[in-house]
Order: structure tokens, then sequence, then C-alpha cells
């Protein structure tokens, strides 16, 4: 018998370019949680993919259900797409992340042997967090199939925001939470930060708040199909927000 969830969540998946990964990571998810006996909906926010994703959604919209796959067309820097799936959920609980399967969803994506029911609901139970995020730099969490360029960026720019802004939680830029709803839409009211460094200003102004937050150790894996859209332009405009919220928090 399934266990009882833990009332509707939504999981909202910002894509662009995703049409190989989409199918997967929306089968992984819509089996994971229909097991674990929780109700959810799936936001697909699609960001004008040029390379038929949006096709795909409607085409798992067709299988799954309007109630289960909600789309939107929405151009967005890295950020906004949460800011306007938002409005579209009518789940209780809210899980952000990637569509590219850099964040496993069925098998157990960490040593600790967490699965994604455990790491979002059980980890929340545990403290009645108000967010439970993934954290590639702690305990057994770690990063696979990147490049020494890419692993010192990432590090350098946490290890950046650990000396700056001292928001006593591991990893300030993955996209792998869980948030309460109203949770999300009290940080959403307060962040300002677009692409890159959103993920950081929502850790952040959750510590100003005094909204509590648990981790979870996680493996990120880098992504099979298609390119990230991180570059040059993109670790500037981090670099001007770290500095920003730096000065103004």
């Amino acid at each position: 018998m399934a266990a009882r969830g833990p009332g509707r969540v939504s999981v909202l998946l910002p894509t662009y370019n995703e049409r190989d990964n989409l199918p997967l990571v929306v089968w992984l998810l819509a089996r994971t949680l229909t097991d674990s006996g929780i109700d959810f909906e799936i936001i697909i926010i699609d960001d004008g993919s040029p390379d038929g994703t949006q096709e795909v959604a409607q085409q798992l919209e067709k299988i799954y259900g309007s109630d289960k796959i909600v789309i939107i067309l929405f151009l967005f820097p890295s950020g906004t797409a949460y800011i306007h799936g938002m409005k579209y959920a009518t789940g209780d609980f809210i899980v952000i992340m990637d569509a590219d399967l850099s964040h496993h969803v069925r098998l157990p994506f960490t040593y600790c042997g967490y699965t994604l029911p455990q790491f979002t609901f059980q980890k929340q139970k545990e403290g009645n967090f108000d967010i439970v995020s993934g954290t590639r730099y702690k305990g057994n969490g770690g990063v696979y199939g990147w490049d020494l360029k890419r692993k010192l960026i990432s590090r350098g720019a946490n290890f950046l925001t650990q000396v700056l802004l001292r928001p006593g939680a591991s990893d300030l830029t993955g996209s792998f939470r869980l948030y309460r709803k109203e949770v999300l839409q009290k940080l959403m009211e307060k962040c300002v930060s677009k692409g890159y460094v959103f993920q950081m200003e929502m850790i952040v102004r959750a510590r100003q708040l005094g909204f509590t937050i648990g981790e979870v150790p996680i493996s990120f894996v880098d992504r099979v199909y298609g390119e990230s859209k991180l570059g040059g332009n993109e670790i500037v405009s981090f670099l001007k927000g770290l500095l920003t919220l730096f000065a103004t928090t």
C-alpha cells in the first residue's frame, strides 16, 4: 500500500531545448509520485525552445491529462520562470528542479539512498522545515560529469557566497528544492534577482525572514542531452548579483 501523501504537490520544470529529456523526467516524476501516493501536477515552463520541446510537452499532456501536466510558454531569464509558474500552481508544496535529468527522481540519487519523496517529504517532516534543499557540498553529496573548469566555477561561486553572505546553508546555487507554497510566495515577493543569482537570493532571504531550511546531500549528474545555458554573461551577472546582495543584506 502506498504511503499517504502530503497533500497536492506542484513540480515546476523550466525547460529550454529539452525534447529528449522531458519525456523521461516526466515519466519518472509521474511514476514515483504516484507510487508514493502523492497527488501532483507537473508545470512545464518553456522558454520558447526551438527544438520542439513544446510539441513534446503537448503530447505528454494528452498522455497524462491536463490535471497532471500544465504547459506554460514564457520567455524568461532563469528564476522568473518559477515566479510565473507559481501563478498556476495548486499544490500545498512546490518542488523546483531541472528538467535535464541532472536531478535524479526515481532511483536513489545519493549514496544516502534518498528517492524524491524521501528527499522532499520525509526530510521536511523531520524538522517541519519550510524549505528542503539538495546540497552537493555536504555529506555524501557531489557532482559527476563536469569538467574541471565547470567544477571550479561552481565551487568558486559557492565559496564566495559563503564568505560574503554567511547564509547558514551549504549549497546556494543548487536548484533542487522543496518549498511550502506560502513560503515560496513570500520569498518571491522579496526577491529581485534574475538568472543564476535567483537561487542564492532565495536562501538568503529565507534566513532573513526566519524560515527553516533542511538540507539533503544529492549527487548532481551532468546532462546527457542538450547544452547548458551557462556562459560568460551568466557568470558576470552572477558576480554583480552577489555584490548587490552583499551590499543590501
